[in-house]
């Protein structure tokens, strides 16, 4: 099945034809009826609110969506991944990070999960109340977590957002960088005698994981550590415990993921050990329930009221029938200033594929280039090719209603900043607007002043930021990346893209450092870079 060959598709293509030159503003300026356009065209679930009013979407529109949804089979995918079955076929493997969040006794691996999660707890709430201590008996107030990839960024994205509710006595760092400024600059602020590592890494052998990891380890020893006592200052949490403890690590230090769990899916598992430490089990256990519950709007909200479905749909006809290449997350809170970093990774690892299920190669694009900045620091930074640039962009506005921060008086500016750039963009400024704003005397600002409008976007919008919003928020896109990858027909759950380079990189390695370094082993361009990295380090 390819989706542009589906009668569904077809229809879209028509109407994207028929509405293409349709502008925004004409909509509303004509909307007089009851409802309004912003009340048919906003969504709840999950706890969440998304206003879908400022696309370039009419109700026809989305039920042409939902027909290709159903025509896909997004319900039929949705409902496999739920039951466990093997949805990431070219691994063999089901995906199944919704289980870890849920709290049906009949989910899927339900008691493996439960006790995962029961040992974290226990773990986590001696580090916090002072009970585990380091090798000198000091409390810890440091906590390092090593990883890359799924065990960086999603833990890092919910220990700030959330570091309203952390511990205060606890600092949380986080090092995924190979470079070694990243690890130096922790090992700046930390002291060994009341630091903790968590070291994360699915298969315990990820190369920047690992280098870090055995950096820090020699720092430990360097620093007066025994190594007899590290396993006071070392957990590791992997899908292969042997070699966590080959490592160093006390079995008893270890704690358990599962090939089940993509990385980019993980933090919901002992990969958010540093989530749990920093807020506590009671508040994790809040982050879980917020996901779960956008969980079961997923699965059982209609597809015509289904914010994943929704955020999934629209964003395929912007990418699809727009041919937009790029879409943009902007959110409206400091504390999210990870969430499109964290984003990147969970659509773009996911959904940047060109062989679909069956192993053909698809014939039309799938994943936009996603990124962002929180706002409005993006205001001063790229919102100007937003508004007069010639690429259309949609974006994800995110608005948190209520601040989690003392400093009320500042809320009420940063949510009129986020809602009047909706509304700007929207709108635009004509010709004949620009000519009364530049006055008599500057006709040739005219041009400058002009606004196209008629950019797209959605506002998602949060009462407060707590762990059951921000699980609510992540749990959402998740899902909506199921959607899309169904309707193009890819799997979302493997990742090869990223193992080439991983394995040349090996090779490079090698060379740089060998004794004696054959160029003709690569092209030239790659030659020439390791014989100026060698020559520099000679003269080091």
């Amino acid at each position: 099945m390819t989706p542009n060959s589906l009668s569904s598709w077809s229809a879209l293509k028509a109407h994207y034809e028929h509405i293409r030159d349709a502008r925004l503003r004409d909509w509303f300026a004509a909307d007089s009826g009851k409802p309004s356009r912003a009340e048919r065209f906003t969504f709840e679930g999950g706890g969440l609110a998304a206003d879908f009013s400022k696309n370039r979407i009419t109700e026809e529109t989305l039920s042409l969506l939902v027909a290709l949804a159903r025509e896909a089979g997004v319900e039929k995918r949705r409902d496999a991944m739920f039951a466990g079955e093997i949805v990431n076929p070219t691994e063999g493997r089901a995906a199944l990070h919704t289980a870890l969040r849920a709290t049906r006794a009949d989910a899927p691996y339900h008691a493996e999960v439960a006790a995962e999660r029961g040992k974290m707890a226990a773990f986590a709430e001696r580090v916090r109340n002072g009970a585990w201590t380091g090798y000198t008996g000091k409390r810890i107030r440091h906590v390092v977590n090593i990883g890359i990839g799924g065990s960086d960024l999603g833990p890092k994205m919910v220990v700030h957002a959330l570091d309203h509710l952390s511990h205060p006595e606890i600092s949380t760092y986080f090092v995924s960088n190979v470079d070694g400024a990243d690890l130096a600059r922790v090992m700046d602020r930390i002291d060994a005698e009341e630091t903790l590592v968590i070291v994360v890494s699915k298969t315990f052998t990820t190369l920047e994981t690992m280098t870090n990891a055995r950096s820090l380890r020699d720092w430990f020893v360097a620093k007066g550590c025994p190594e007899s006592a590290l396993a006071k200052h070392f957990v590791g949490v992997s899908a292969n415990p042997a070699e966590v403890v080959k490592f160093g690590i006390a079995h008893d230090n270890v704690f358990q993921m599962w090939d089940w769990v993509g990385g980019r899916y993980s933090l919901w598992s002992a990969v958010g050990l540093s989530i749990m430490i920093a807020i506590g089990p009671l508040q994790f256990d809040a982050l879980l329930a917020g996901a779960a519950g956008m969980d079961a709007h997923f699965r059982e909200a209609p597809l015509e009221r289904n914010l994943p479905v929704l955020m999934g749909l629209v964003g395929i006809w912007y990418r699809n029938f727009f041919e937009s290449q790029s879409y943009l997350v902007a959110p409206y809170s400091e504390a999210l200033h990870f969430l499109p970093s964290y984003l990147q990774q969970l659509e773009m690892e996911s959904n940047g594929k060109s062989a679909r299920l069956d192993g053909g190669f698809v014939d039309y694009p799938t994943s936009a280039v996603t990124w962002g900045e929180p706002g409005t620091n993006g205001q001063h930074a790229f919102f100007q090719m937003l508004h007069q640039g010639p690429t259309i962009v949609p974006i994800d506005f995110i608005a948190v209603l209520r601040p989690e921060h003392p400093l009320a008086s500042h809320h009420p500016k940063l949510l009129a900043n986020c809602f009047a750039q909706s509304e700007a963009l929207m709108l635009g400024r004509t010709v004949d607007e620009a000519t009364r704003v530049a006055g008599p005397d500057k006709p040739e600002l005219v041009p400058h002043l002009v606004f196209p409008g008629n950019r797209p976007s959605t506002t998602l919008l949060l009462d407060a930021l707590t762990p059951g919003s921000l699980g609510a928020l992540i749990a959402l896109y998740e899902h909506k990346v199921l959607v899309q990858a169904t309707v193009w027909n890819i799997n979302p759950f493997d990742q090869w893209g990223v193992e080439l380079g991983k394995i040349l990189g090996k090779v490079v390695e090698a060379d740089l450092t060998a004794p004696v370094f054959d160029p003709a082993k690569h092209d030239s361009s790659t030659s020439a870079l390791i014989e100026r990295a060698r020559s520099a380090a000679k003269a080091n």
